[in-house]
């Protein structure tokens, strides 16, 4: 199993008597008072269907050390371990045991997938491990404290991508290709939604597995039924291959996709058969004149020369900062550094920037954190542009009790 770990700049162990307050957190798993150093984990995958996925990681990986490079939390710093789940979700729950009862996390943060993170919850709520900024998108995601999802539910995402494509592109038949899983399931339960408070009918609602990369059968599903719109939510390899599948037979429906297939990454798959795809996306975009996107984007072109620098990137920065912000507030609060009060802070967030997303919000029984959407669109080989601002999720979808 791959493993790794980085620290930088961490305090040697101190080896006089310590004040009280320290011996206090001395306890805490995941703290290390002497060397003033919290252990975090991931889970991410460097095998398997989708490796590029590791990019995800790596962006995190490059938030932490840019933290403690720079004594962003006054003098304490981020031990950060990941180990390779090759996108399984069962392994995902493996990786996180080892974590757990091998490298004694505070909390996993930033752990990568959607059925994945899912799939943990429930050792997560035996142990009592936060589980800060999963990057996924699930509906189960928002059910538990434990969780803090800084991305969307993909059913919001799917909603948005629905209401751009009626009221945007006009459309009056759109199609769903939906990856059948966690991710899908949530994208299409959104999409349902919309579609009946608006009292449509979908041209076709269409499952695919994650490894799928001939959709030739679902293209024609669509073509007969004469759809407009084609919205698909998968990954980034899914969309490559449904664009290739869709010219090779002459399809000529626009396209849309979640954010974090907004990125170069696509564009290397699909080349420009990406142009004028449209995307719903919660951050900003990269090329914005931000403080903290401009870390992004200086420290991962230091770190990391041959990964993009894009919104998939940003992605995994942003919900490693989730983390930061929430271990600052804890240090602030003065509380003792345990999980629980890691959770008791974090349900305090209001109205934050962090990373690439603005307005993070979480309060007791409401973990949704990113609250509305953009839309871009894919244009020139290998740029993107904003062409809908922020605005919030259709009320229809994001006011719906969650299940």
């Amino acid at each position: 199993m791959h493993r790794r770990t980085f620290l930088s700049g961490c305090a040697a162990a101190a080896t006089i008597a310590l004040p009280g307050w320290a011996r206090a957190q001395q306890s805490a798993v995941g703290i290390d008072a002497a060397s003033k150093t919290v252990t975090v984990g991931a889970f991410t995958p460097v095998t398997g269907p989708v490796p590029f996925y590791a990019i995800l990681t790596r962006a995190a990986e490059a938030c932490f050390k840019h933290v403690n490079d720079t004594n962003a939390l006054d003098g304490w710093k981020i031990k950060f371990v990941t180990y390779d789940d090759g996108y399984e979700p069962a392994r995902s729950v493996a990786v996180t045991r080892r974590l757990v009862e091998e490298d004694k996390i505070f909390a996993l943060a930033a752990p990568v997938g959607t059925a994945q993170s899912v799939a943990v919850i429930p050792y997560a709520k035996e142990v009592g491990l936060p589980m800060i900024g999963p990057i996924g998108g699930a509906t189960a995601l928002f059910s538990d404290r434990l969780v803090f999802p800084l991305l969307p539910d993909y059913g919001w995402s799917a909603a948005s991508n629905l209401d751009y494509a009626i009221n945007g592109l006009k459309a009056s038949r759109v199609a769903l290709l939906w990856e059948n899983d966690e991710l899908g399931r949530s994208a299409k339960r959104g999409f349902d939604l919309l579609i009946q408070a608006r009292q449509l009918q979908p041209a076709e609602s269409i499952p695919f597995e994650v490894r799928s990369t001939d959709f030739t059968p679902h293209v024609r599903r669509i073509a007969n039924a004469k759809a407009e719109v084609v919205i698909l939510f998968g990954s980034n390899a899914n969309l490559a291959a449904a664009l290739k599948t869709a010219d090779r037979l002459g399809l000529k429906a626009k396209w849309m996709a979640p954010f974090f297939t907004a990125d170069p990454t696509t564009y290397k798959l699909a080349g420009k058969l990406l142009d004028r795809t449209y995307f719903s996306s919660w951050l900003m975009p990269v090329d914005a004149d931000d403080a903290a996107i401009k870390a992004y984007r200086d420290t991962v072109a230091k770190l990391y020369p041959n990964d993009p620098i894009g919104v998939f990137g940003l992605n995994g920065w942003s919900n490693a900062s989730l983390f930061v912000e929430g271990f600052r507030m804890l240090l602030a609060s003065g509380k003792p550094l345990a999980r629980e009060n890691l959770v008791d802070v974090m349900e305090t967030m209001t109205n934050r920037a962090v990373g690439g997303a603005r307005e993070v919000t979480f309060k007791a029984g409401d973990h949704r954190g990113a609250r509305q959407e953009g839309i871009i669109q894919a244009q020139n080989g290998g740029g993107f542009k904003l062409v809908r601002g922020f605005e919030p999720y259709p009320a229809a979808v994001f006011d719906a009790k969650l299940s």
